[in-house]
Parts: structure tokens; C-alpha cells; sequence
């Protein structure tokens, strides 16, 4: 047997403050992940499909009206902020806001980047909905977020008791109903299939314990 002075001392974990992430590492990150979401948004506008939240009302009015995605959904989460500034940590807020205008410009120029010659809608669904999941998971981890119904979500659970999960579920709902108004059943449907891709890449890859940068 190897002498008790032998073994080895546990390893010490480093401070907190050493886990925490650099500005320039944040940066690159809200970067990055709004690129990969915008990325996803081309695949979705290309196959006129749409997501939940306040992504998904730009859609509506994107498809309906013919404005821009980009500028609708910066529009879109401006009365949130009100809601963030009382409830939200500060740099949380700073950065989420930094994260939407980046994704309002990025979705704006990206199409002048890349074209399809030919998309299956399914695959834009489903390559869309990962994009979507890695984009958003790397602006969690970085203590992001794209605001919007998320917000207003976090508000009414902690000002109401409404469960924050169950008012982002029946927003979205209403937002695939109003989207039967206006698209084919067929796309409604693959809509569907690209959110639920998005929240599977979400449930396997971020959860509490897995990351410990901050």
C-alpha cells in the first residue's frame, strides 16, 4: 500500500471571481450567438416558417406586412425593458439589450451574405431549431438573453405567482394560432417541429451544474 503521506491533496477549486467571464469573452459570445440565431432566422424566413415569443410576433408582421424582421423585433422589445429595469439585474439587462440590437442588424445584412437555391422546409426546421438552441444556449452561459416575452414571463410569476413557463407557452400558442390565419397548415406544423428541436437542444446541454462560468 502507498504511505498515507502519498496521497495526493485534494485539488482546491478556484476562487469565483477567476470562473467569471472577460468582457472581450462576452462579447464574442453575444456576437457569435446572435450570428448563429440570425443565421436560423434566414432559414426560417426562406422557408416561411417562425418561432415562439417575441421573435415569433416579428414573424407574423414580417410575413403580413412586409416590414423587416430585423427592425419589428428591436421595436418589439422596447416596452420590455420598462419590466427589466425594475425586476432584472443590471448587466444582465445591458447585455440582453446589446444581444437584440446586434440580432436586429445581424438579420437585416445576413441575406446579403448567403442565398438558397433550394431548402427543404423540414430541413430548415429542424438545422433552424439547432442553430436557435446553440445560439440562445451560448447567450444563457453568458448571462443573456433575447428579452421579450421572456420578460414579461419572468414579471407575472414573480408579481402574479403565474408560472413563467405556462405564460411563454400560451403566448406561443397564440401566436401558431394567428399563424393558421395567414400560413398553410403544412408550415404551422414544421414550425412546431423547429421549436421543439430548439427546447431539446436546450434541455440536453443547459442545465444547472453542467457550467460553472458566470
Amino acid at each position: 500500500m502507498k504511505p498515507e503521506d502519498d496521497t495526493p491533496a485534494p485539488e482546491t477549486p478556484p476562487p469565483r471571481s477567476a470562473l467569471r467571464h472577460s468582457l472581450a469573452e462576452d462579447a464574442l459570445a453575444l456576437l457569435s450567438g446572435t450570428a448563429l440565431i440570425a443565421l436560423a432566422v434566414a432559414l426560417f424566413q426562406h422557408a416561411h416558417l417562425l418561432s415562439g415569443g417575441t421573435a415569433g410576433l416579428a414573424f407574423l408582421l414580417h410575413y403580413g406586412m412586409g416590414w423587416g424582421f430585423g427592425p419589428v423585433f428591436f421595436v418589439l422589445n422596447l416596452p420590455f425593458y420598462v419590466l427589466a429595469w425594475r425586476r432584472m439585474d443590471r448587466a444582465f439587462l445591458y447585455k440582453t439589450m446589446l444581444a437584440v440590437a446586434l440580432l436586429s442588424v445581424l438579420t437585416e445584412i445576413t441575406p446579403q451574405f448567403i442565398r438558397f437555391e433550394h431548402l427543404t422546409p423540414l430541413y430548415a426546421a429542424l438545422i433552424g431549431g439547432v442553430l436557435l438552441g446553440v445560439g440562445f444556449l451560448i447567450l444563457f452561459r453568458h448571462r443573456a438573453s433575447l428579452g421579450g416575452v421572456g420578460i414579461l414571463a419572468f414579471w407575472l410569476q414573480e408579481t402574479r405567482g403565474w408560472r413563467a413557463g405556462h405564460v411563454q407557452m400560451a403566448v406561443d400558442t397564440l401566436i401558431l394560432l394567428l399563424a393558421l390565419i395567414t400560413a398553410p397548415l403544412t408550415q404551422v406544423a414544421l414550425s412546431v417541429v423547429g421549436a421543439v428541436v430548439l427546447n431539446l437542444t436546450l434541455a440536453i446541454n443547459h442545465r444547472a451544474g453542467r457550467y460553472i462560468a458566470n
